[in-house]
């Protein structure tokens, strides 16, 4: 059977880095995506590759159009042929804020990277996946959180509804492309051990928040990169248009 790529982009850490992997132990090609963390990404490369997998790493600002246009073109003239999308990329606020203390960019920034550019980047996919245009079928992943649920109250409202956005983003594009041989789902994390809590200022989170978690702790990347790596796959090919939480019970 011959190899196919899958994109995982924000893939330089955490969720991302974790599904990358697994990914490829699982024999796909990865594409490995990153904007600013170049060396962490290469490290991804580097350990796939020393698991005796295809993996490459490309560089992209998921939030302006031709740069995403530009990081397929890459990855079609590196790479075998693309079979699977998980769109990773994300931003937080860079504190927890309210919403009066956000300014127009700050939403803006956010949503271009969170919503927008993921559904370039499924565009993008679906471009080259479609039946109906003499693509194999295919796989678009889309990584939402129970944010979305919750609402992220004196947090981040706005980050929260970047993925409300992406969940019903996911079931509408799931059911306009569902005969093109495409399957669209997302999954929605809850509390995760990544480095998106520091990044958001609050780098004490996953010990005040995760004790109090129904499971007692949060969860880690390489769950959350399990329950994804499973739905790209076809033991889910009878999956689409869903969100599957993977949030501890919460």
């Amino acid at each position: 059977m011959t190899q196919k790529t899958v994109i995982v982009t924000g893939a330089a850490g955490g969720i991302g880095a974790a599904t990358a992997i697994r990914a490829a132990a699982q024999g796909w090609a990865v594409a490995v995506h990153y904007r600013t963390g170049r060396e962490d990404a290469q490290k991804v490369v580097a350990d796939i590759v020393a698991a005796g997998g295809l993996a490459q790493a490309f560089a992209a600002d998921m939030g302006a159009e031709e740069q995403v246009i530009d990081l397929f073109r890459a990855v079609d003239k590196a790479m075998p042929p693309l079979g699977g999308l998980v769109n990773n990329a994300a931003r937080t606020a860079p504190r927890a804020m309210r919403l009066e203390e956000m300014d127009g960019d700050e939403i803006n920034s956010l949503m271009r990277i969170n919503v927008t550019g993921a559904m370039i980047a499924a565009r993008e996919t679906a471009a080259r996946l479609s039946t109906e245009k003499g693509g194999p079928g295919g796989t678009i992943i889309n990584v939402s959180s129970l944010a979305a649920i919750h609402g992220a109250p004196k947090l981040h409202v706005h980050y929260a509804a970047s993925k409300a956005a992406l969940d019903t983003f996911t079931h509408g594009f799931a059911l306009e492309v569902a005969r093109e041989g495409i399957r669209v789902m997302s999954v929605r994390p809850g509390l995760i051990n990544t480095p998106i809590h520091a990044r958001a200022g609050m780098a004490d989170r996953i010990e005040k928040v995760g004790p109090r978690m129904p499971m007692g702790r949060a969860g880690t990347p390489d769950e959350v990169a399990g329950a994804i790596v499973w739905l790209l796959s076809d033991d889910a090919s009878y999956i689409t248009g869903t969100t599957l939480d993977v949030g501890g019970g919460a």
